[in-house]
């Protein structure tokens, strides 16, 4: 599986098949999601980095370091920058079948939040929610705590000094077809593919850092 440092800024190929998330997240939903809306943001991001001489550089470093980019391109970094890396990041956290038992990030929900239960609750809230188009997250925050944010349209944690360990496509694409105007189900249905197993990794990497 591909790393979210080193992406460049072409479309990555995704962890599973298309249809590998079946019945909760349809393979023609996928085929869209990825192929046609991923590769729209990966496309425009190298656009704009063509154009300001950011063609050398990483497009994560170019989200976390936005507020010192040129005022004209942080418009195209925030938008299409911000749509590549966080599309790319949801795919690493889908996977069916995974447990979320005796894993180390779960003890740390368990202590953050309560209980498992407790955070699903929480997250799940703060998803159905939201309004408009966005994402839902799980990050290490600055004092390396657990905290579940909400970002607007394609604005990345990674911008404010927050290490996402999973998060949530709240935009219409990502859903539309299976789910139609019903994002609550899609929701509740999205548990069922979680990549436990990366979302620990995550949240071990981001606490060693």
């Amino acid at each position: 599986m591909y790393k979210i440092e080193e992406l460049g800024f072409e479309l990555p190929e995704l962890p599973f098949a298309y249809n590998a998330l079946e019945p909760y997240m349809d393979e023609e939903t996928m085929k869209i999601h990825h192929s046609k809306h991923h590769k729209a943001y990966a496309d425009k991001l190298k656009g704009v980095a063509e154009k300001n001489g950011f063609s050398s550089q990483k497009p994560l470093d170019l989200i976390k370091n936005i507020n010192s980019l040129p005022k004209e391109a942080q418009k195209g970094v925030r938008n299409f920058g911000g749509g590549h890396i966080n599309h790319s990041f949801f795919w690493t956290v889908l996977k069916k079948g995974i447990s979320h038992d005796n894993l180390e990030v779960i003890r740390a929900i368990e202590k953050k939040f309560e209980s498992y239960e407790k955070f699903v609750e929480q997250f799940t809230n703060a998803s159905n929610t939201f309004f408009g188009s966005g994402w839902t997250w799980l990050v290490v925050n600055a004092n390396k705590e657990l905290e579940i944010i909400n970002t607007a349209n394609q604005d990345s944690p990674y911008s404010n000094n927050q290490k996402p360990i999973l998060c949530l496509d709240l935009w219409e694409h990502a859903y539309y077809i299976l789910y139609k105007w019903n994002r609550a189900e899609y929701v509740k249905n999205w548990w069922n593919i979680v990549n436990w197993e990366k979302v620990n990794e995550y949240y071990l990497e981001a606490m060693r850092e």
